[in-house]
């Protein structure tokens, strides 16, 4: 997927594959939960992420994880908005709030961000109107159920035609609300209410999802499923998701949302290396 995002003033350059880092400013977070809740060490690791290559950083105030506990608009605005203002004072970076709470989605644009990133693709009350509200891009990601229990037992037919017809419903609904189709991304939800047979089908089958016309996201950093085919808790899961983040952009992906950020670059720069040799010098990705 070529092409430019206009984000808030910024550009997200799509020509190549790019990597966003994961920034969780969360007690509860599954691999990262407390490390950065203080505005000062979530810039500090913005500021990593950025010279490691990253050209967006997600920041994300409530965990997703199965079995987290929710918090209220006002525990998430004050975690996030210090900590977006602050990135976007200081780093030239496009910023995306991962949220699915619509007074969020309003403050974070205001605060800087630059994009939407929403597991629950709009659906709650009030979130469509938001989202086009802030002009900004939106990634809608499917997710079978609620974060709390959407691992309990997850069953699918088809995992990949549930969620390609699940995302063009998604997109329609954007449009029907005024966000611009060249304003959405898709995610097809790698580990929210799959199986892991689910979600290496999804990673198989990810071509598929280009017949939907949108730039497509993957989040595969650290998760349990990769832990399952390792059997390695999170904290060793680098090379696994490594691996699964390179078949995700040889299978189409656009975008690479990683917590290890650097290693991730280099292995998508090796990538495009190769799958474009003899016709681009790759840099790395800034």
């Amino acid at each position: 997927m070529s092409g430019s995002l206009e984000c808030n003033g910024k550009l997200l350059d799509l020509s190549r594959p790019r990597v966003m880092g994961i920034l969780n400013v969360t007690p509860d977070s599954f691999s990262d939960g407390g490390l950065f809740l203080s505005a000062d060490k979530a810039l500090q690791q913005a500021q990593q992420m950025v010279a490691d290559g990253a050209v967006m950083i997600d920041v994300g105030g409530e965990s997703t994880r199965p079995g987290a506990v929710a918090v209220t608009v006002q525990e998430e605005l004050d975690r996030v908005i210090p900590v977006i203002e602050s990135i976007h004072q200081e780093c030239a970076v496009i910023i995306s709030i991962d949220t699915s709470k619509p007074e969020v989605m309003r403050e974070a644009v205001k605060a800087g961000a630059g994009m939407i990133n929403d597991v629950r693709a709009l659906r709650e009350p009030g979130a469509l109107e938001a989202a086009s509200e802030t002009g900004v891009p939106v990634c809608l990601m499917h997710m079978l159920g609620e974060p709390r229990t959407m691992q309990e037992k997850p069953e699918y037919i088809d995992v990949v035609q549930t969620v390609k017809s699940f995302l063009r419903e998604r997109i329609a609904c954007c449009e029907a609300a005024g966000i611009s189709g060249d304003a959405v991304l898709i995610d097809p939800g790698f580990g929210f209410g799959k199986t892991v047979n689910d979600n290496l089908q999804l990673v198989r089958n990810l071509r598929e999802f280009a017949e939907l016309g949108k730039p497509v996201l993957m989040g595969v950093s650290r998760k349990s499923s990769i832990g399952t085919l390792l059997d390695k808790p999170a904290n060793e899961r680098l090379a696994g998701s490594i691996a699964m983040a390179t078949l995700c952009c040889q299978y189409g992906a656009g975008i690479i949302r990683a917590h290890d950020v650097a290693a991730t670059v280099d292995a998508v720069v090796i990538y495009h290396a190769v799958a474009h040799a003899g016709n681009v010098f790759a840099h790395r990705l800034v």
